[in-house]
């Protein structure tokens, strides 16, 4: 892909999955890359093996939840690099605390709406806060959140996360109008059924569920976390750069929207 050697790109929940086979990606493509994540060593796992691989590839701890925090990894990427030109805002709480007990809007424990919101969504507003002037001031950049196909269906669980992928949608398409002036791209991936660490666990459990789910799409797999990463590195480069205020939808054909 064009425009993506030697840019300085943020992984906001970078140590597994997704936002990892993303980091991946981003490095074989040349960038610079910065794993953020609360689970530093993961996180730091990750890194050593794709710099082990010839990737430019760091780790950095920071809470999502936690503004100065969030603050804090901005800053410090700009003070070892010298600018920030992307981000992938990926973060969200998907254990069995949190999104295993994110129940319907009769059930769902206040806590459990609180902790996916506080992650999934206010985290990303806290992202956008801090990334956007840093990204401007250096001539522009580019964000693409993860969403999900749960922000368009209608589910009879999981309302919390629903909701809050429902409102990342709404807090892309507002930076991409505000600042799409002064050169600031935002778009967002929404993936489908995708077989990471924590999903492929759930499957060991629930292996009906994985079935309706591959008999609900139109392609002849479920995802993969590289599926999503190709989506993501392409919309963070120079080949996209007349893309912004987009959803897509990286899910087998599952919606067909």
């Amino acid at each position: 892909m064009r425009g993506l050697q030697e840019k300085v790109i943020i992984v906001a929940g970078g140590a597994t999955g997704i936002g990892a086979a993303v980091a991946e990606r981003l490095a074989e493509e040349g960038a610079e890359v910065v794993i953020g994540d609360v689970n530093i060593t993961r996180a730091e796992q990750t890194a050593a093996t794709l710099r082990d691989l010839g990737g430019e590839v760091t780790a950095l701890e920071f809470d999502i939840t936690n503004e100065e925090s969030v603050r804090d990894l901005v800053e410090t990427v700009i003070t070892r690099h010298g600018r920030l030109d992307g981000l992938h805002a990926n973060a969200a709480d998907l254990s069995a605390a949190t999104f295993g007990a994110d129940d319907n809007a009769v059930n769902v424990p206040i806590a459990v709406w609180d902790r996916t919101l506080d992650v999934a969504l206010k985290g990303h507003l806290y992202l956008v806060r801090h990334a956007v002037p840093k990204m401007i001031a250096g001539g522009g950049g580019a964000i693409v959140h993860t969403s999900s196909t749960a922000a368009f269906m209608g589910e009879p669980l999981h309302v919390a996360y629903g909701v809050a992928k429902s409102g990342v949608t709404a807090l892309m398409r507002h930076t991409s109008a505000r600042w799409g002036k002064e050169g600031i791209r935002s778009n967002a991936v929404a993936p489908g059924l995708t077989r990471t660490e924590v999903v492929l666990a759930e499957a060991a459990e629930r292996p009906e569920w994985h079935e309706q789910v591959r008999d609900s799409i139109h392609a002849t797999r479920l995802g993969l976390p590289s599926d999503i990463a190709s989506a993501v590195s392409f919309l963070l480069s120079d080949d996209a750069s007349w893309i912004t205020g987009q959803v897509y939808s990286i899910d087998g054909g599952q919606l067909l929207r």
